[in-house]
């Protein structure tokens, strides 16, 4: 009970002397645990993480019973398992560097050096690759599309073959046809543009997906827990189409709810205004024109 009470009054102590260097740095360090955290949980890494958390409550509570031996075996396990966590995460350790060395674009984005893009372009891309997936899904044609965002996939995309061709619901179907020679792999979207396909993606290492899954729908789910790509997944066997963001995979989507998931995903909802406002104003130009004739 002392000790709880020095502990109070050493921290009541302790605030009058934090300064603003102090707050920024009390603030980097609470984000990066929330950054860690939110990295972990996403993966199959969090029941391991569950166990770090149990044996150091453990380790706890036998200190506060006085169990001395054991106590003591904890604490040799404790030293000896953050050389064992650099190794058991090595999965999640590779996954948050590729992520930070892949966040070029947004620097980029933040010194303004890939200038505005275009919601109306964005929504016309989207409309292409759902109109795409929605007749690939009724023909039962499998298909794998990235759409890239902050995270760069330059090194994806060299992978594959480049094509650099506007996004067109007839070039992504014939791209997937099962007897053409890109189909198996995946394709890359960048900036509205289909900048490659036939690219290799990495496969997911979480073993709580569905077993029913096929390499197609792992290869999505690992790309997107290595960045933050959005990636549209048409099954080849049940027409099925599924979106993965996050590591998190959402299926058996209609074609509705994978426009408004897109739209909302890669535009956002101020730019999917502005796009409709673009959409009346032409409009209205082709109701005066007409009227003018």
């Amino acid at each position: 009970m002392k000790e709880i009470q020095e502990f109070f009054s050493n921290l009541k102590n302790t605030f009058p002397s934090i300064g603003v260097m102090d707050l920024i740095d009390i603030l980097v360090v609470a984000g990066l645990i929330y950054y860690v955290v939110k990295l972990i949980w996403n993966t199959s890494a969090r029941r391991i993480a569950w166990s770090i958390v149990i044996l150091l409550l453990a380790t706890l509570l036998t200190d506060l019973l006085n169990l001395h031996t054991v106590n003591y075996l904890l604490d040799r396990v404790l030293e000896l398992g953050f050389v064992a966590l650099v190794i058991v995460f090595q999965p999640e350790l590779r996954r948050l560097l590729e992520r930070v060395g892949g966040s070029t674009s947004n620097v980029k984005n933040l010194f303004g050096l890939n200038g505005p893009v275009s919601p109306t372009d964005g929504a016309e891309a989207i409309e292409q690759v759902v109109q795409a997936c929605e007749a690939m899904s009724s023909e039962r044609v499998g298909a794998l599309i990235v759409f890239e965002r902050g995270n760069s996939l330059e090194q994806i995309a060299a992978t594959g073959t480049r094509v650099d061709a506007a996004v067109s619901q007839e070039l992504i179907r014939n791209i997937f046809f099962p007897k053409a020679s890109l189909h198996d792999g995946a394709m890359i979207i960048h900036e509205n543009r289909i900048e490659a396909a036939g690219c290799v993606l990495p496969l997911s290492e979480n073993r709580n997906l569905s077993t029913d899954l096929g390499t197609r729908h792992r290869a999505g789910v690992g790309m997107s827990e290595s960045c933050d790509a959005v990636v549209v997944i048409v099954s080849e066997e049940t027409g099925a189409i599924s979106v993965a963001i996050g590591g998190m995979l959402k299926r058996h989507l209609a074609a509705q709810t994978l426009r408004k998931l897109l739209m909302n995903e890669l535009i956002g909802e101020e730019k999917q205004r502005s796009n409709v406002l673009d959409i009346i104003k032409r409009k209205n130009r082709r109701k005066g024109g007409e009227e003018d004739v």
